[in-house]
């Protein structure tokens, strides 16, 4: 069964690693894709985020990297014959925000959703919270997620 992971990954932080890896344990292969947010201004070119994922999927012999910035997720599943989403979600505000998105899926398309629940040790970790700490430079440490001086973590890359 093959599974779609989307997102902006805008930077990819330790929770999509960590997702990502969950999720290539369950499914047969996995595509992890750039998926652009027209509400969010982007801070990485898609090719960058492209090639982070590449490096954080490095290890994983099921799973593929790429792109969609035109269209619907659904338009992307079935070009791709993918039937089941994977969404991490921190918490209930996380939920509230994926489940409209769910149901429209599953709706349009027949796409079902796949919840993984975040890592407690990571789930404080956003692409929001690490852009605004990579401003001040300072990013989430990948041992103790405790602040470090910027380019020392991989939280906000490979």
């Amino acid at each position: 069964m093959r599974a779609l992971f989307p997102g902006s990954f805008d930077p990819v932080t330790q929770g999509h690693q960590d997702v990502l890896r969950r999720a290539a344990r369950l499914f047969d292969e996995v595509v992890v894709c750039v998926m652009v947010n027209a509400n969010k201004t982007g801070r990485f070119p898609v090719e960058e985020r492209l090639e982070r994922l590449r490096a954080a999927a490095a290890d994983f012999g099921n799973v593929t990297v790429d792109s969609h910035t035109g269209g619907l997720l659904v338009d992307y599943c079935r070009q791709a014959g993918i039937g089941v989403v994977v969404r991490g979600v921190r918490g209930v505000a996380d939920l509230d925000y994926e489940m409209p998105m769910a149901r429209m899926n599953r709706e349009l398309a027949g796409v079902e959703t796949l919840f993984i629940a975040a890592d407690p040790t990571l789930a404080h970790i956003s692409s929001t919270l690490v852009t605004t700490m990579s401003r001040q430079d300072r990013v989430p440490n990948d041992d103790t997620s405790e602040p470090v001086p910027a380019g020392g973590g991989a939280a906000a890359g490979s």
